[in-house]
């Protein structure tokens, strides 16, 4: 009964005193669930650097990105929900917002985002619906005409496409991408503010945690957002490239994933992956200069528990390899695909360090506690929390995003 009772029993070890604090409570779905936000927010944001800001060089990414964030956007509730002991009680934060606490104002915050990105993609595929409810209106199969119901739906009875409705829609989506950057970055800067208002423990109480927090969800969300745009389009570019071989000329040549754009894409990366990893070491050395009475302990943990997650695979293998990758002349599609996964990377141990390093040690400062990731499940909680879960809120947006671009096409780019 007891390790049906305690949760955090069955991943934690300990060494030394580590009363009051004896287990590590928050686990894998704690990490993935900033995480997740992270990549919604830096999402939205890449595709805001072109709705607001004119960044013409990065329209062939705008809209791909904000379809995408759309698909992450029902995944930042789900490591909350896993990671409940009563998960049907989730959806009070929905049903009751209020600014009582960090995590109940969620509601608000999620709330007002999920307005904003929906009513931005309407305006962008105003057109689109209009343009294949008429296109699907003379074909009778069931499908074309469940399609063209949809479509006739989403247009919203809008079907006026002459030049200046066009240019209201654009404006509209200029207007709605500005107010979204702040929100997205609220609904992201509030993740590091439950962290970073936390006055009992040392690691997580400092006020730059909500900026770093937003910096490194903005680098995170570009990553997956250029990770996954380069694998979709070079087997994109593989398939016709096999059917071009097989003799079927029907087949649409595709070049694959542009380097241009990855590029162009790549110089804003670097820019928030530079402003992130100055923003952590700032941190650092304030941490060291002003060395408070907590200073022993952090740098216990720092230095030598964990030594190696912390500037091996975070700081080393997380930032500055991906860094000089990117950084370093005669830029390929393979080199920057294995910079992004090590981007992702380097985020997911920042969001990993701080969760799970900020439990590791006893608030008497006297003993350390060690989480073990569960991968073989043995009951529901141990599946949850474990490796198998973390990777079933990883891959639920792929597969949305598998599904919605059936509707919205993002990627159209691409084809010639």
């Amino acid at each position: 009964m007891h390790d049906l009772i305690v949760h955090g029993v069955e991943w934690t070890t300990k060494s030394g005193f580590v009363y009051p604090n004896e287990f590590i409570y928050w686990s894998i779905q704690i990490v993935m669930y900033p995480y997740m936000t992270g990549l919604v927010a830096g999402a939205f944001v890449l595709s805001s650097l072109y709705h607001v800001f004119g960044q013409k060089d990065l329209r062939d990414m705008a809209r791909f990105a904000l379809v995408f964030s759309l698909c992450l956007l029902p995944v930042a509730m789900m490591p909350l929900l896993m990671h409940l002991q009563q998960p049907l009680r989730g959806i009070e934060v929905m049903l009751t917002p209020h600014f009582t606490s960090a995590i109940a104002a969620f509601g608000i915050v999620f709330s007002t985002y999920a307005v904003i990105v929906l009513t931005e993609i309407w305006f962008v595929y105003r057109e689109y619906f209009v343009q294949q409810t008429v296109a699907l209106k003379d074909k009778t199969d069931a499908a074309s005409t469940f399609k063209r119901g949809l479509y006739h739906l989403l247009t919203l009875g809008a079907y006026n496409t002459d030049p200046e409705a066009i240019a209201k829609d654009k404006k509209a989506v200029k207007i709605m991408a500005a107010i979204g950057i702040p929100v997205a970055g609220f609904l992201h800067g509030y993740a590091g503010f439950i962290f970073g208002s936390v006055k009992a423990n040392a690691l997580w109480m400092s006020p730059l945690m909500p900026v770093i927090f937003i910096m490194s969800a903005v680098v995170s969300g570009i990553a997956l957002c250029m990770l996954t745009y380069i694998i979709i389009m070079e087997w994109k570019k593989l398939k016709a490239t096999l059917a071009k071989g097989r003799g079927d000329e029907s087949v649409t040549v595709i070049l694959g994933a542009e380097m241009e754009v990855i590029s162009k894409t790549a110089r804003y990366l670097l820019m928030f992956l530079v402003a992130a990893i100055s923003l952590e070491i700032l941190d650092l050395i304030f941490r060291g200069y002003t060395a408070m009475k907590s200073w022993d302990v952090l740098r216990e943990v720092m230095f030598k528990e964990d030594f190696v997650k912390i500037f091996i695979l975070q700081y080393a293998l997380g930032n500055a390899l991906p860094f000089i990758m990117l950084l370093l002349p005669g830029l390929t599609i393979r080199r920057t695909a294995v910079a992004l996964v090590l981007v992702l990377f380097g985020v997911f141990m920042m969001r990993w360090n701080v969760v799970i390093g900020g439990q590791a040690f006893s608030l008497s400062f006297e003993g350390f506690m060690h989480y073990h990731l569960p991968i073989i499940p043995h009951n529901m909680e141990t599946f949850k929390e474990g490796l198998f879960g973390a990777l079933t809120v990883a891959a639920t947006p792929f597969i949305l995003f598998w599904g919605v671009n059936k509707i919205l096409p993002s990627l159209t780019m691409g084809n010639r």
